[in-house]
């Protein structure tokens, strides 16, 4: 309590405990409201036996909370936190504010990775997971490593090298998931369903999978926040600024994979909360990334949680995959972005 008055007192503290508190309130909702809604004091009551009442003698409710609705709830804002850094982390490294994690063919890799492993049949488990959350982290991350050699070999690794190498992989990769769907037959519900981004059925061993590799990439971003805001104003102002542009590009591209893979595997491909939060946490934060880091990371852990209560809801007992939620948020905003850069270079 003493912590919550002291950060209080000042401005970047209130912001700081107000996204806190939204996503609290967002994942209470998450825990309330489903196929099946929870009552306040039932829900209370359900927490506190969570903690209190051995196993055995859990109630329905109880059980219904800690096996399908909490895993699901704490791996959105898990998911919608990584996505957001990483699309912080990109738009600062390419100059470029309509960047987010798509952009470098993470995605479309990992899309392939779990296409292909959908449409053999593996059956392989790694701790507990099918195959395709495993092959969708590999096609990732071996993405990124191509997009970067090629890159280096081509344009020593600059800014639109990057971007360039990015945008044609991410093209050629989304044909060839295309070109599966397309013979994939009776197969092709499941991997649509993928494509467009859900978390029906993930339990606790995805965020397990999905914990240490957003940690990590996590960490290695906010560790080089200095270099990242540096960079951000221009390479030859990072360059005057003592910063080895190019080892620091590498390193945040590595924690941009880190992230980007390990949401991708555990939830399919959900677009544009890379875009959208980072460009409302620097309207709070500035281009400090310090607190843009964090400010994004709350802001799309909280955007992502109830973009997920708003799929199960709307329709039910339907489900809709979250991705169209994000896709029918993110498109307009896409489009005010646009209108907003056309004006500025007129």
């Amino acid at each position: 309590m003493a912590l919550v008055k002291v950060l209080a007192s000042t401005r970047r503290g209130r912001l700081t405990v107000t996204l806190s508190l939204a996503l609290a309130v967002a994942l209470l909702l998450g825990l309330a409201v489903g196929a099946v809604d929870i009552s306040p004091t039932r829900l209370g009551h359900s927490i506190g036996q969570l903690f209190t009442v051995p196993l055995a003698e859990w109630d329905f409710e109880t059980i219904v909370l800690f096996r399908l609705r909490l895993p699901r709830v704490i791996l959105a804002a898990m998911v919608g936190a990584g996505l957001a850094t990483a699309g912080a982390i990109l738009q600062g490294l390419l100059h470029n504010g309509l960047a987010d994690s798509h952009i470098l063919g993470v995605s479309s890799g990992a899309s392939l990775g779990a296409a292909v492993s959908m449409l053999l049949g593996l059956r392989f488990t790694f701790f507990g997971l099918g195959a395709v959350t495993p092959m969708a982290f590999l096609g990732a991350v071996a993405t990124l490593v191509v997009v970067i050699i090629i890159a280096r070999r081509v344009a020593g690794s600059s800014t639109l090298g990057l971007l360039l190498a990015g945008i044609a992989m991410s093209s050629f990769l989304s044909a060839l998931v295309s070109l599966l769907v397309y013979f994939s037959g009776n197969r092709i519900h499941p991997l649509l369903f993928w494509l467009m981004g859900s978390f029906a059925g993930r339990g606790w061993q995805h965020v397990a999978l999905a914990s240490p590799y957003l940690l990590a990439g996590y960490a290695l971003a906010f560790f080089y926040h200095r270099y990242l805001t540096a960079i951000s104003l221009g390479d030859m102002t990072a360059h005057h600024l003592g910063v080895n542009v190019e080892k620091v590009r590498l390193v945040l591209l590595c924690s941009t994979a880190l992230l980007t893979a390990a949401c991708v595997a555990v939830s399919g491909v959900i677009g544009f909360v890379g875009l959208m939060t980072p460009h409302v946490a620097r309207l709070l934060a500035g281009e400090n990334y310090r607190r843009l880091l964090p400010y994004s990371a709350l802001l799309g852990a909280t955007f992502l949680t109830l973009a997920d209560l708003v799929a199960r809801v709307l329709l039910r007992p339907t489900e809709l995959p979250v991705g169209i939620i994000t896709a029918l948020a993110g498109g307009p905003f896409f489009l005010y972005l646009l209108a907003r850069s056309r004006k500025a270079m007129i």
